[in-house]
């Protein structure tokens, strides 16, 4: 199975809620356009500092899992990431470069649950979603990124 880019998010103010695009552009060393973090007014943007907040990738299977075990049907959005994946550890990515589509990132570390994302999200989201709740990354090279695009380490066929 290929991994793919199963949902992209974004949203132009902070604490607003995000909505599902079908493709994007991401900008290297700056982010995904238009999103919170690119234009300087996310929750944390003077906080996170680039590349931290370039880009945030989290698994549609962990958010699966966490509805299960919480008996729940939180939105990928809800989670406030910007690419949400299926077949791909990202974990695994932590300082290693990759391919989305043609848009060339690195991981640079885990992206934890935090207390504003258990406000929103109104649920055991820290507990439940500790080392499981996405990717920070850095953009190294920018391209228009789209729903169904390919996901693979660099230099993997």
């Amino acid at each position: 199975m290929k991994a793919t880019v199963v949902g992209i998010y974004t949203a132009s103010i902070s604490g607003s809620r995000l909505r599902s695009v079908p493709r994007a552009e991401l900008e290297a060393g700056k982010g995904l356009v238009g999103d919170r973090y690119y234009l300087g007014v996310g929750t944390f943007s003077k906080k996170i500092m680039a590349p931290d907040a370039e880009i945030t990738l989290i698994e549609s299977e962990e958010i699966e899992r966490f509805n299960f075990n919480e008996q729940a049907a939180h939105s990928p959005g809800e989670f406030r990431r910007n690419i949400v994946t299926r077949g791909i550890k990202l974990n695994d990515l932590v300082g290693k470069r990759f391919l989305v589509g043609a848009a060339l990132l690195e991981g640079k570390r885990l992206c934890e649950p935090c207390a504003h994302l258990a406000r929103l999200v109104r649920a055991p989201v820290v507990e439940g979603m500790v080392h499981r709740a996405g990717l920070r990354a850095q953009i190294l090279t920018g391209a228009t990124v789209r729903v169904g695009d390919e996901i693979r380490e660099e230099g993997a066929v």
